[in-house]
Formats: structure tokens, sequence, C-alpha cells
């Protein structure tokens, strides 16, 4: 999956002389916490949140006093050193500077113009979907030697009872190298059956422990 097929191509955007309060306004009338600050050919020279909207806004015990203080340019405030995506990037690339940089949004560029952003909640949505957990099923967990075709031999298990896999996702196992985990979702509610066959062809399955279902 690319970045063009869960970014939002339609962005609010305010130059640098906007104001403060002007950004407050439009957060709070678009429901966003997120502010990409552009110039006017479209390309992408700051960022504002609302945690630097919350840094620069007067404390409401000195409201009289500082209220002139949210006429300032967005520029005074804005992160200038902007990371930003391309709409070809994988969704996991982007998902990797997500974490290493603890950022929760992305601008999106192309031709250095500003064309779409991504935050962490689409993020979250895209994982969602991804892993079919918004659809009925149930989720097994399988821990396999670390070698090539051990996912071909669990799905060919799953296969002979016909249950349809609807994800898959793989990680490291911890506490040993050697080994890996299969995160297998399947479109059944009863998945005792494929439980039962794992097993037996000697799987090590780790969920759900069943009770009855032999180890």
């Amino acid at each position: 999956m690319i970045v063009e097929e869960i970014m939002k191509k339609d962005v609010t955007t305010l130059f640098p002389e906007n104001t403060i309060a002007d950004a407050i306004k439009l957060m709070a009338d678009k429901k966003i916490r997120h502010i990409p600050i552009v110039n006017k050919d479209k390309s992408v020279i700051g960022l504002i949140s609302d945690r630097d909207i919350k840094d620069a806004a007067p404390s409401v015990f000195h409201w009289d006093e500082h209220k002139g203080e949210l006429e300032n340019p967005v520029k005074s405030i804005m992160t200038t050193n902007v990371i930003t995506g391309h709409p070809l990037d994988f969704v996991e690339e982007i998902s990797a500077i997500f974490y290493e940089h603890n950022i929760s949004c992305l601008p999106i560029t192309k031709d250095k113009k500003l064309v779409g952003i991504v935050t962490e909640t689409d993020l979250l949505h895209t994982l969602v979907e991804l892993t079919g957990a918004h659809q009925p099923g149930s989720q097994i967990e399988v821990k396999v030697p670390n070698k090539a075709g051990m996912l071909c031999e669990i799905a060919s298990v799953i296969s002979m009872r016909k249950a349809n896999i609807q994800s898959v996702l793989v990680y490291p196992d911890q506490k040993d190298e050697r080994y890996k985990i299969l995160v297998v979702r399947i479109q059944t509610m009863n998945p005792i059956a494929v439980i039962e066959d794992l097993k037996k062809a000697g799987h090590h399955v780790l969920w759900p422990n069943l009770p009855g279902v032999s180890s």
C-alpha cells in the first residue's frame, strides 16, 4: 500500500503571515490538530500543531495582559525543520518515520508542492483495515522456527478446513531469535478445528490456548 491511497488530499493550510488566532480558529472549525504552513508556491515551509498553540497561547490567568500575543504571526511559533513524504512512499516506510522521529503527522509533497497529509490516526485506521480487525473473525498465533517455508505450511493446514485467511502478520520471538510468531486472522468465529489441525501437524499454537484441545 502506498501513501497516496491513505493520505488526505484536501489539506488545510496557512501562510506564515497568518496569526496565531487564525490558527486557533481554523483548528477549532476543522477539528484538526496540525496545519502545514506554505508559501505562495504551495511549498511547505513550516508546521504548527495544537501543542505549539497551547505553548504560545497566554495563560487563562493572564489572558487580558497577553491576549495581544495571539496576533503574532504563525511563523513565530512554527516548526521549520519539517519532515515530508512522497505519494509513492510505502505506508510501512512512513510508519517507520513516525516511530523513529516521534511525530504525529507527515505532510506529503510532490515536485516540492504540498499534495496531502497523513496523521497517526490515518495510520491507525490503515492498520485496522490491513489486519482485518474490524471484520468478524478469529486470531491465531503460532510460534514457528525462523526458516523459509513455515508460512506456507501454516497456510496449507488452514486451507484444508477451507478457512479464508484475512491477514497475516509476522514478528520475531523476543525471547528466542531462532523463532518467529505468525499472527493469522481467519474468517471464522470458531477456530477450534483449525487449532486442532495445527497442533496435530506439530505446530506450537500460542493463542488461543483452548482447554480440551490437544497440545
